[in-house]
């Protein structure tokens, strides 16, 4: 399928609709919609919430509200239209029911519930599909929500703001503050679209975060997630403050356990064969309660071992323009390496400046 200028505009529009759900869609993937009839925009709609409206019944009642007929439209979606009953009805079916006669999608829904069911139902109903226009940006946007349902767990970002010689921390643990505002502001946009936040208890014990989302505007709050794995996290952690707050850990202390629960702090028992807290089951259970993408912010342990375990998907690193000297700590603790060949290479997907500090993104080459 050839797709023209103005199918590719229309799609960057509908694109832009679905991001504006960036940071309250969860548990549901970011979808946007166009309605198009002779050349005209007749509608236009995003999926705002779980459980309210999909972007294609927005994008309908607009043009109704409008005083337009959808009989004969074209409708740019984001995402393959839905075939099955969640806590709305099919999105193929009001589709059908409006008298659309060609629906272009961005890509297939990763959804075993759709996946290409929903196409089949609107291609039987004799309207016209295509899908795969702008198919990569719509996987970006939706990058967490299509692991959760293809590796069953989250989509895994971590942050790192260090050093121009790659150190997070002083030997003696201060890290506050290694890079500036704008970073930091950037930083909390990447909070904030995430599902989750994860730590350790160790940055806990040492910084005493709250990690929350406070630089940008956001209707909701990430859940909170602590890697403790001999359960020492105090009650009276500022990360304990506010609703949210899950501690994974390897042993249960009933009277420590009894403590954090009358704080609202959940706790889940999950070691592994070493004693600690079994990581990859705990990406696990998070995608088991919808969620999408994990934002990590923790110290080099924490982030050597999701390293060493092949569960980081894509690097966020601040870098400022000082440095901290060789006894300071690191970025990830990780065996030695004898051999480069052995090293790990990323590949960068972006650099900015931010003031003073560069940005890199990456992901595992």
């Amino acid at each position: 399928m050839t797709f023209t200028l103005t199918d590719t505009l229309l799609m960057a529009r509908a694109l832009q609709l679905a991001e504006q759900g960036l940071f309250t869609t969860t548990p549901n993937p970011r979808v946007g919609c166009v309605l198009v009839k002779n050349g005209e925009v007749i509608g236009e709609g995003w999926h705002e919430h779980a459980g309210g409206p999909h972007a294609e019944i927005n994008a309908l009642t607009a043009a109704k509200q409008a005083g337009h007929s959808t009989n004969g439209a074209t409708a740019y979606v984001t995402l393959e239209p839905c075939n099955h009953f969640g806590r709305t009805p099919p999105c193929v079916d009001a589709l059908i029911e409006a008298g659309i006669v060609h629906v272009i999608a961005a890509m297939q829904d990763p959804n075993p519930q759709v996946s290409g069911e929903g196409l089949d139902k609107l291609n039987a109903a004799g309207i016209r599909v295509t899908c795969g226009l702008r198919e990569g940006e719509a996987t970006e946007l939706n990058i967490g929500f299509i692991s959760r349902m293809t590796r069953n767990r989250p989509w895994v970002r971590l942050k790192v703001a260090a050093s121009l010689d790659g150190m997070t921390a002083l030997n003696n643990g201060t890290s506050q503050w290694i890079t500036g505002p704008e970073a930091r502001r950037d930083a909390h946009a990447w909070r904030a679209r995430s599902c989750a936040i994860l730590t350790g208890y160790g940055t806990v014990k040492m910084d005493n975060p709250q990690l929350t989302v406070r630089e940008v505007d956001t209707p909701r709050q990430p859940l909170k997630v602590v890697v403790d794995s001999k359960l020492r996290i105090s009650p009276d952690a500022r990360i304990a403050e506010g609703n949210g707050l899950l501690v994974a850990t390897a042993v249960m202390d009933e009277t420590r356990a009894s403590a954090l629960r009358q704080r609202g702090i959940e706790i889940l028992t999950l070691p592994d064969a070493s004693g600690k807290v079994d990581l990859l089951a705990l990406l696990k259970t998070l995608a088991l309660r919808g969620i999408n993408e994990v934002h990590v912010e923790a110290g080099h342990r924490l982030n050597g071992a999701l390293l060493a375990e092949g569960l980081v998907d894509e690097f966020l690193i601040y870098q400022a323009p000082v440095l901290l000297g060789d006894l300071a700590r690191g970025m990830f603790a990780l065996p030695e390496l004898t051999t480069l060949t052995d090293a790990r290479r990323l590949n960068v997907l972006e650099r900015r400046f931010l003031g003073e500090d560069q940005f890199i993104r990456a992901r595992p080459g």
